[in-house]
């Protein structure tokens, strides 16, 4: 094992993550996202998911949305960043499933691209 006793870089990390049930990475991801923001920010959070998912501002609410997240908690802060409230990450992942027909591979690629976050934690 590597440096997280997961895996020793982020494609190795990668390769294990395919092994995993979608029941492992879709637990995984709403973690990572909960850890994250606790140390990091919703912002990072959320742009992470909106970068790894490929998904603009309306992909990004339909997603929220259908994971059960409320839609008119979606907003944005001070700078224009798009946000939403933090007990309501979980509802990504939720939604990445509902929405997206390759949602796996962009939940891997969520948790691969924080690689770095998990190591940290």
């Amino acid at each position: 094992m590597g440096v997280t006793g997961l895996a020793a870089n982020p494609t190795e990390y990668r390769k294990r993550l395919r092994d995993q049930t979608d029941e492992q990475l879709d637990s995984w991801a709403k973690e990572l996202m909960r850890d994250v923001a606790i140390r990091r920010g919703v912002i990072k959070v959320v742009t992470d998911v909106r970068q790894t998912a490929r998904l603009d501002e309306a992909g990004f609410r339909r997603v929220f949305a259908r994971g059960g997240g409320a839609p008119q908690t979606v907003g944005f802060d001070a700078q224009g960043n798009l946000m939403v409230p933090a007990i309501s990450l979980h509802c990504l992942v939720t939604g990445l499933r509902a929405v997206a027909a390759d949602a796996r591979a962009r939940l891997i690629d969520y948790l691969a691209a924080n690689f770095d976050e998990i190591v940290y934690v």
